[in-house]
């Protein structure tokens, strides 16, 4: 079952984050149109490898998702540093998939640096990079432990055998609540427009996580053919919501902020995140699969076309594939890995990591997670285009 869910999670089209509410309107029509489908006539080329030379990198990636220590270092990258002699500049850049695509898509497409030798991004929108030919191939022989990926994620759709992409962890959307002012929780999506929460929930800029827990509650099946008016149905739910106040806000990762400032006191998040945010400030969240199912989505591993720093990257992503350095970061992120042998190697950390089910989840959890169907580039298209009108008006 666990592999079956997986496999499947990599042959759709999900993300973690969508458009990047909070922006003006200038800005929200510019994700927009990072959303566009056509791609350019002629694929760049990659840039010359001078990691032999330089040994830097920079490394893209999203808040909360990286071992880190009370000083605000990275042990196991500091591990790696030491390992490698390669210094790695860790930029936590990306708030959102189609925003970050934003910012870079203009670089890529010329096949100019845009800063980072390997970023992480979602499923859907790697497949987008790999189709435009916008990241480069790996060297096999430079990343050997390649082995251990799981073999569910060995062939991805979108890139058949993994040689432009590899998966960096995996997780679940779902609903969360300050347990001190939500005493009795939240168990459903219905649970969050609650008198006593008006004005105090958030929702995920992430179209296909907000909108698909909300199909979901109506009783539509994600993972297969749905209809226009099913998705406007769930439409209409969520800007009537808006509309009369019950939502706050609608973000991206920036979310967590008004967790710990208290101006939501529930919303539709990611789990992960809920760890991280007890753990940098107080045991004061719960995260939970709401019983119409959750979401689950993979990010990935890619080197952009113009990285002048390849083999640097690759080594990195060597490393982070090995079991005992995989297993160190689960433990901290509390998402779930694609590394074989993780799950032995974090016994070893702490016994109760194996019984976790946000990094190693069984049947039963999987049964309960969803995966948002592969949509047509019209569909993505006509989908996006209403849920950023709803995020323009919140």
């Amino acid at each position: 079952m666990i592999q079956k869910l997986i496999q499947s999670a990599r042959q759709s089209q999900m993300t973690r984050r969508g458009v990047l509410a909070g922006v003006g309107a200038s800005a929200a029509a510019l994700a927009l149109a990072a959303c566009s489908t056509g791609g350019a006539s002629s694929k760049p080329t990659a840039a010359k490898d001078q990691s032999s030379t330089d040994k830097t990198m920079t490394w893209a990636n999203w808040q909360a998702y990286l071992d880190q220590d009370q000083a605000g270092n990275y042990p196991t990258l500091q591990a790696f540093e030491k390992k490698s002699g390669i210094t790695v500049k860790y930029d936590v850049a990306v708030d959102d998939n189609n925003t970050y695509y934003a910012k870079v898509k203009d670089q890529l497409a010329l096949g100019k640096d845009i800063g980072a030798d390997t970023v992480c991004l979602t499923d859907w929108m790697v497949a987008r990079l790999i189709r435009f030919g916008y990241v480069q191939s790996f060297d096999a022989a430079s990343i050997p432990n390649k082995k251990n990926l799981t073999p569910a994620l060995q062939d991805a759709d979108f890139d058949p055998g993994r040689k432009k992409s590899l998966p960096w962890q995996s997780g679940f959307a779902g609903i969360c609540w300050n347990k001190s002012k939500v005493p009795g929780g939240l168990k459903s999506i219905d649970d969050l427009w609650k008198s006593e929460l008006k004005g105090k929930v958030g929702v995920l800029s992430e179209m296909r996580d907000t909108m698909g827990l909300l199909l979901l509650q109506q009783g539509v099946d994600i993972s297969k053919k749905f209809s226009d008016d099913d998705y406007n149905k769930a439409i209409d739910k969520l800007t009537k919501e808006v509309n009369d106040g019950q939502i706050r806000n609608i973000k991206g990762n920036s979310y967590l902020n008004d967790l710990k400032s208290g101006d939501t006191l529930a919303a539709i998040c990611w789990s992960g995140d809920i760890t991280q945010l007890n753990a940098e400030a107080g045991d004061n969240w719960e995260f939970a699969l709401p019983d119409s199912g959750g979401t689950l989505w993979s990010d990935n591993f890619v080197i952009p076309i113009g990285s002048p720093r390849k083999a640097n990257a690759e080594e990195l992503i060597n490393y982070y594939y090995e079991p005992e350095v995989a297993a160190e970061v689960a433990a901290w992120v509390n998402y779930i890995t694609p590394v074989v042998g993780a799950k032995e190697a974090a016994v070893k950390i702490d016994p109760d990591l194996a019984d976790n089910q946000l990094i190693f989840p069984d049947d039963t959890t999987l049964a309960n997670a969803h995966i948002f169907r592969s949509l047509t580039p019209a569909e993505e298209q006509k989908y996006q285009a209403a849920f950023q009108k709803v995020i323009l008006g919140a």
